[in-house]
């Protein structure tokens, strides 16, 4: 689940959302004369034609820019979208009355007043990947598949309006602006950054594909040129930070945003720089993962039809090259894994993908790993996501996210429909349609095929059951492979989830114990523990600092009579 851009931990309330879906859901408006926006850009910005999407974005308020607030989890203004197909220079996008939009779903039904309005394009690329599809997507620009904030794409300055549907009106919006480069961090003694291409996606994708590492080395590590040191590979949604937020400067924290920390057992960057420098700390090398994708700012980490072999990219291509360049143990038993969330499924999935190429996962609040209960959908007997099942005469809708105190604030219909705005064939860049792309089959057009229809709802069951066949169910993965997996497994998987997870999630952790309970010959001996109550995303078991001795002292059992003292200075 992303937590940049996507960021929600601050239980966000998000009532204009649904006043505004409630509206969109209601009786027809009487038909009105309406409104349009003509998008172009001129060729001084750009001298060729562009293939994208190009979107306009309408706020009560100019800060942040409106295109920095389009597509949040949360009251972002409405905003419109519609593909261009080798757009030329001055040719002109029209935005109109027909065209979807998100949370107000066609203009004719933003009420009349001044506005804030800006435009955005998102530039394609075109793929011609080696499996014979050709598609055309973002690539990413090392920002980790932010499309309003993506290097190379065009945006326009922020203009204040009147809009009234009713009289009509052409607002001329032209994308004179772009985004810069990325500044990425310098080295410092204490972190190093990699950044390398790799062959094995460069020739699915039929295009240069990079993958990175963001090293984290431990105290002592120049001082001690003989001692190698256990991995710990953090896995999560892409970043430019250190792993774990690693930070020599402290930071000002808010008293609310401590108290949040407090309760999920949080420390800051700074906090946990603290432990890391600390004496009797165990000394280890903690890395995180880069991996952005076409279709998302993380790949999950495994290998997909739609994705690519980023999995084997991973294992077979980055964690040698660390290995070779750091003074890693490049055994079994010192590479583990953790992350939250998007990286809790990772952490996850790797292990149970590569079982005898890690030692263990500290998993925390992960992304549904029981389909049963795909965060409150089970993907296999219900019918229809939107609505739960078993109703006559209502229609009961479903969420994708709550507060912690059980508030219900974004329904998957509303989610679903941002997303189809963000961008036609499963290209929005967002939390469902990566999940298809992740674990689903390629649909006719070349695009990951989705396991429900953004305007609908309708679960398809074919391609849940290519999900679980796959292996990307970890749930059934686990527990139909236990004859195999079990001896790889066993005492390797721990489980940390809030009981209110804000995403539903804690839901899927259940499924997955209740069937870990029942696994023989042998026990899984695995570890789960869930934050009560009202513990929401986000929550550990304790700090980060105590995570990294837990897996410390795993990996010291682990180590087969190896000598663990070295990396205990």
């Amino acid at each position: 689940m992303n937590l940049n851009v996507r960021n929600i931990l601050s239980g966000m309330t998000c009532a204009a959302v649904f006043l505004l879906a409630a509206r969109a859901n209601a009786a027809p408006l009487p038909q009105a004369a309406g409104g349009k926006f003509e998008v172009s850009f001129p060729a001084a910005v750009r001298a060729g034609a562009i293939t994208g999407r190009v979107f306009v974005v309408i706020s009560t308020k100019d800060k942040p820019e409106p295109r920095l607030q389009a597509g949040s989890w949360g009251d972002s203004g409405p905003f419109y979208g519609v593909d261009v197909n080798a757009l030329a220079p001055e040719q002109a996008a029209v935005i109109d009355a027909s065209t979807p939009g998100s949370p107000v779903r066609s203009l004719r039904e933003i009420p009349a007043g001044d506005y804030y309005v800006q435009a955005i394009m998102n530039i394609y690329t075109k793929f011609h990947r080696a499996d014979g599809h050709t598609v055309w997507l973002h690539m990413d620009q090392w920002e980790g598949q932010h499309f309003n904030r993506s290097p190379g794409n065009l945006y326009s300055e922020v203009q204040k309006v009147h809009l009234d549907p009713a009289a009509g009106y052409d607002i001329k919006l032209s994308l004179t602006k772009v985004i810069p480069p990325i500044e990425e961090p310098a080295d410092t003694p204490w972190v190093k950054h990699i950044k390398m291409q790799s062959e094995l996606l460069t020739k699915f994708w039929g295009h240069p594909m990079y993958i990175g590492a963001i090293v984290l080395l431990p105290k002592g590590y120049d001082e001690h040129p003989n001692v190698r040191y256990p991995a710990i590979y953090e896995e999560g949604h892409f970043s430019l930070r250190a792993p774990f937020g690693f930070s020599t400067e402290e930071q000002p924290i808010s008293p609310e945003m401590r108290a949040r920390m407090a309760d999920l057992n949080r420390e800051s960057g700074y906090e946990f720089y603290q432990s890391w420098d600390a004496e009797k700390f165990p000394r280890m090398i903690a890395v995180t993962f880069q991996h952005p994708t076409p279709y998302y700012d993380d790949s999950y980490a495994v290998n997909s039809v739609n994705n690519g072999p980023f999995g084997d990219a991973l294992v077979k291509e980055l964690i040698p090259y660390l290995e070779a360049h750091f003074r890693m143990i490049a055994k079994p038993y010192s590479r583990v894994l953790t992350g939250g969330s998007t990286g809790g499924w990772e952490s996850l999935g790797v292990q149970v993908f590569y079982p005898d190429f890690f030692g263990g996962t500290w998993t925390l609040y992960p992304d549904s790993i029981d389909f049963r209960r795909y965060g409150s959908v089970n993907a296999y007997e219900d019918d229809n996501a939107f609505f739960e099942p078993g109703h006559t005469w209502v229609q009961v809708p479903r969420y994708i996210m709550r507060t912690s105190e059980g508030q219900p604030e974004i329904t998957i219909q509303a989610f679903s429909q941002m997303e189809n705005v963000l961008g036609s064939h499963n290209r929005s860049g967002e939390q469902i349609e990566i999940w298809d792309a992740a674990y689903g089959p390629i649909g006719d057009d070349g695009y990951p095929k989705p396991l429900w229809d953004k305007q609908t709802g309708k679960i398809d069951h074919s391609v849940a059951l290519y999900m679980r066949d796959h292996g990307y169910d970890l749930s059934y993965n686990i527990r139909t492979n236990w004859a195999t997996l079990g001896p790889k497994l066993r005492g390797k998987i721990h489980v940390y989830v809030g009981d209110m997870d804000n995403f539903y999630l804690n839901l899927a952790v259940y499924k997955l114990e209740e069937a870990m309970k029942e696994l023989k010959n042998p026990p899984c001996d695995c570890d789960f523990q869930y934050g009560r109550p009202m513990k929401g995303h986000g929550w550990q078991p304790t700090s980060t600092a105590n995570l990294v001795r837990w897996m410390a002292e795993h990996v010291a059992k682990s180590a087969g009579g190896e000598d663990t003292k070295q990396w205990h200075y």
